[in-house]
């Protein structure tokens, strides 16, 4: 998704989510768009200060389908394709932004 085409869907009511479902693109009160971690609220902005590069790849963002049960569809856990940060090889958990060491 281009920069215009993100902020286009967030302005519109959808759900833009960076890598996997656990990073949304989220509007603030001031106007400002950021990629919100949703398990501790830690957040980057969606674009460098310039406001014309995106914090992440195109490709990383994605609009997930209809609502389903994760059960049935795993892959609704991660961006398309199945690739995704946020899981280091054997499934341990990676530090949430802003915690690396």
């Amino acid at each position: 998704m281009t920069l215009e085409d993100i902020k286009a869907a967030v302005d519109a009511g959808q759900t833009v989510y960076w890598v996997n479902t656990g990073y949304v693109v989220h509007k603030d009160r001031l106007g400002q768009y950021l990629i919100i971690y949703v398990l501790n609220g830690s957040c980057i902005g969606l674009t460098d200060r310039s406001g014309h590069r995106l914090n992440g790849k195109e490709t990383e963002f994605f609009i997930a389908g209809p609502a389903e049960d994760d059960e049935e569809n795993p892959a609704r856990q991660s961006r398309p394709g199945g690739q995704g940060r946020g899981v280091a090889p054997g499934g341990a958990g990676a530090f949430p932004l802003g915690r690396q060491v």
